[in-house]
């Protein structure tokens, strides 16, 4: 229990914003920076056709994975098999289906495994239904109050949140737990616009601590290089195991599933939507420094803060860019144009200075040529837009009222984006 204890204190001081000396929230601090071109080859020559962006989509998907995230396994591991372990069929007073299905990573009962949540409309559209896959911090039972959703035996993330709630350690996979979410999970509405949620906690693939990659996914692959996947990587190749689940189920439209994440889970949505094309909308909710927030502007949470509190996140060859941002070969706008021609939808919220909002809107619209190089259009708007007030088309973007949260609100824009995919 102590160590257990102690642990969740760790975790909330190392995500504790440094004092306001060492984080610049004023734009007239903000250092003069030059970004690099996404269209621009490493040899100098531009892409001009979407021919030639399928050659440069591959050198920048390789720049990010030598720099940043680390390269990741893409196979599928030998042995790994869905086991459906739940169905009830008229959850929500019979307007949805609750499904649980266990992904086995390994031959054996005794190996990592994701235990996927999937609940379905009942009326299901024709072609399948548009289908939200989403990751979440606190296991699946915490999205919905049912007593029918399985309690997570998996290791359990401390934080805030779990303090907001009244939770303590041994309260977060118990009946106390149920629901304790529920505020950042719209299900009924999900269902009612004709939309299925499937999701995932993201403790089942890797615990979210510094443990030199001894548990979860890693026991199968082993250790990381130092090149290789991090946590944010692990979590990301999870979700394609979840699509690979998806792609069985007649009930889904395989061509439009939305990969969703919030926080660092929003900086998994985006490396997972950059490297699996399957997605056809990837979600970024407040994803700050690492995730939709361009590193060159020094604001909010920069990189080697992110690389102190959280080591096991990235490659470890993402902090030679600790305190030299401007050397990073890439920035995350042209993470969003790995995207392309998909739909991105970045999404920031005012009071949520530390994740950069408006950092987060740059990096969407610098990803804009890359859109016009396909064919498509990118936010369409040159300034960041008010509070409220959506804009956008293949790349989307929005900020809004409040703080580092999911609101209703977000979730509005995200069922309009998914229905014209």
């Amino acid at each position: 229990m102590f160590a257990r204890i102690l642990l969740s204190l760790t975790f909330l001081m190392a995500t504790l914003p440094c004092s306001s000396q060492d984080v610049i929230y004023d734009e007239a601090k903000v250092p003069t920076y030059t970004l690099p071109d996404p269209l621009r080859f490493e040899d100098g020559t531009l892409v001009t056709t979407p021919a030639d962006w399928g050659k440069r989509r591959a050198e920048l998907l390789g720049l990010f994975e030598d720099h940043v995230y680390g390269k990741t396994p893409i196979a599928r591991p030998e042995g790994m098999r869905f086991e459906p372990r739940t169905k009830i069929t008229d959850f929500l007073d019979g307007k949805a289906t609750l499904e649980e299905i266990r992904i086995h990573f390994g031959k054996g009962e005794g190996g990592p495994y994701l235990d996927l949540l999937l609940i379905k409309p009942n009326r299901i559209p024709e072609g399948g239904a548009p289908t939200f896959l989403a990751l979440n911090f606190a296991g699946n039972h915490t999205l919905h109050p049912s007593t029918e959703i399985t309690l997570s035996t998996s290791w359990m993330r401390s934080g805030a949140d779990d303090i907001e709630q009244g939770l303590v350690d041994d309260d977060r996979a118990t009946e106390k737990a149920r629901g304790s979410r529920v505020s950042r999970w719209p299900v009924e509405k999900l269902i009612d616009a004709g939309t299925a949620l499937a999701s995932f906690y993201y403790g089942d693939i890797d615990p979210d601590f510094d443990d030199g990659f001894e548990n979860g996914i890693h026991t199968i692959f082993g250790k990381p290089k130092p090149d290789e996947w991090g946590s944010i990587g692990a979590w990301a190749w999870g979700a394609s195991r979840a699509m690979d689940y998806l792609e069985t189920d007649e009930a889904i439209d395989q061509k439009r599933v939305a990969i969703f994440g919030h926080s660092r889970l929003g900086k998994t949505a985006l490396w997972a939507g950059a490297q699996d094309e399957r997605f056809a909308l990837v979600i970024s909710n407040n994803s700050g420094c690492g995730g939709a927030a361009l590193s060159r502007r020094h604001f909010g949470e920069r990189v080697a803060r992110i690389n102190t509190a959280f080591p096991h996140w990235f490659a470890d060859t993402f902090v030679q860019y600790n305190e030299n941002e401007a050397a990073l070969p890439v920035d995350q706008h042209q993470l969003i144009a790995l995207i392309a021609p998909r739909m991105a939808y970045v999404a920031s919220a005012v009071e949520d200075e530390w994740a950069d909002p408006k950092g987060e809107f740059l990096a969407a619209k610098h990803a804009g040529p890359v859109y016009e190089v396909l064919g498509k259009k990118g936010v369409g708007v040159d300034d960041q837009p008010g509070l409220n007030s959506p804009v956008g088309n293949s790349v989307r973007y929005h900020v809004r009222t409040g703080k580092h949260d999911v609101t209703d609100y977000d979730w509005e824009q995200y069922i309009r984006a998914i229905k014209v995919l």
